[in-house]
């Protein structure tokens, strides 16, 4: 069987060379790093993993736990998470709770079992007094737990803000927003404190409708408008979506039923994730959230968390926000084409 000496002799350099390219560790020349990759590859080396994380008592294998991956937000946020992972020579192992706390709780205590080296947590379905019992590396993503775990998340009070003054500066006079569930004390549900703020201080009517926890899909949306949302569409000008699959399910509702958008009816998303960034008809104005960033700063936060193994030197961090203007808020009073803006 073969093995790292087999490697360096085949390379022509150091076992210790050998290494430091397997381990990603130090400064290793392109070129060396290249004649390594490519002795591994004519004598067929392949690493044990198991060994190698049994020495050094790590796995190099992150997990991300989200509500659904089907979802293009979390599809997207995962992809860029593992990218940056596997640029740091670590794997990922990705979890779907469907938003079910049983489901949430049996996949923390598999990733440890399995000797993950830290978790992502993007669904919370679970009491804070769960998480903090848990004595192991975790980053959340847009939930505050403890100060034990620190948080990545966008600026969804800013966001809130934004679309919010964007439908009245569009000339809505009643506005609705369709949030999320409000139950929970997540950071996105801060779209909703600012939605409400910022209607009262222009003194206009508004009126908050929350979907349910354990249901992001097309169809769920499109069920939950006409059942909830058909008979009193009507009395409103303008509704800011929590997410982008609600507000599209939204303009089709209104198209299917003769409501002229955004002649009567403005509408404003969430997310600017790729299924947006691929509808031409219509092109939806939305409040983008920078996924690729995102996902990049997690893996990140939890890898920093892994390797220093200092948990107070990991920041809290939240990015910033951007208006993307389309065509379901464009205002009837200005015949001029909107282009998207940076907040």
């Amino acid at each position: 069987m073969v093995n790292i000496k087999d490697v360096a002799i085949r390379a022509g350099v150091s076992v210790t060379t050998v290494s430091r390219v397997l381990n990603n560790r130090g400064y290793i020349g392109k070129e060396t790093r290249e004649k390594v990759e490519k002795a591994m590859a004519e004598i067929n080396y392949f690493p044990n993993q198991i060994a190698r994380a049994l020495q050094k008592s790590q796995s190099y294998i992150l997990g991300i736990i989200v509500p659904d991956s089907n979802n293009p937000f979390f599809s997207e946020l995962v992809k860029h998470v593992e990218i940056n992972a596997n640029a740091n020579n670590y794997k990922l192992l990705v979890c779907n709770s469907l938003d079910q706390s049983e489901k949430e709780a049996k996949y923390i205590r598999m990733l440890k079992e399995n000797r993950v080296d830290g978790i992502i947590m993007c669904s919370h379905t679970l009491d804070v007094g769960e998480y903090t019992q848990i004595n192991f590396p975790i980053v959340t993503f847009d939930r505050i737990i403890a100060n034990q775990f620190p948080y990545v998340s966008s600026d969804n009070f800013k966001g809130g803000e934004i679309a919010t003054e964007h439908l009245i500066a569009s000339g809505c006079k009643k506005l609705l927003h369709l949030s999320g569930p409000l139950k929970l004390d997540l950071l996105p549900n801060r779209r909703s404190d600012a939605f409400r703020l910022t209607c009262m201080k222009h003194n206009i009517e508004f009126e908050v409708v929350e979907a349910t926890q354990d249901n992001l899909t097309f169809q769920y949306f499109r069920d939950f408008i006409r059942t909830e949302i058909a008979d009193t569409l009507s009395h409103f000008d303008g509704v800011f979506c929590s997410n982008d699959i609600l507000a599209y399910a939204l303009y089709l509702h209104a198209i299917e039923n003769n409501i002229k958008v955004p002649e009567q009816l403005k509408i404003i998303g969430y997310d600017y994730h790729s299924f947006t960034r691929m509808l031409q008809t219509p092109k939806l104005t939305t409040i983008s959230q920078p996924i690729s960033r995102l996902g990049k700063i997690l893996s990140n936060t939890i890898i920093s968390m892994i390797e220093t193994k200092d948990k107070d030197s990991v920041n809290n961090i939240v990015v910033d926000v951007e208006l993307i203007k389309g065509d379901t808020t464009i205002d009837t009073n200005n015949s001029q084409h909107l282009t998207s803006l940076q907040i």
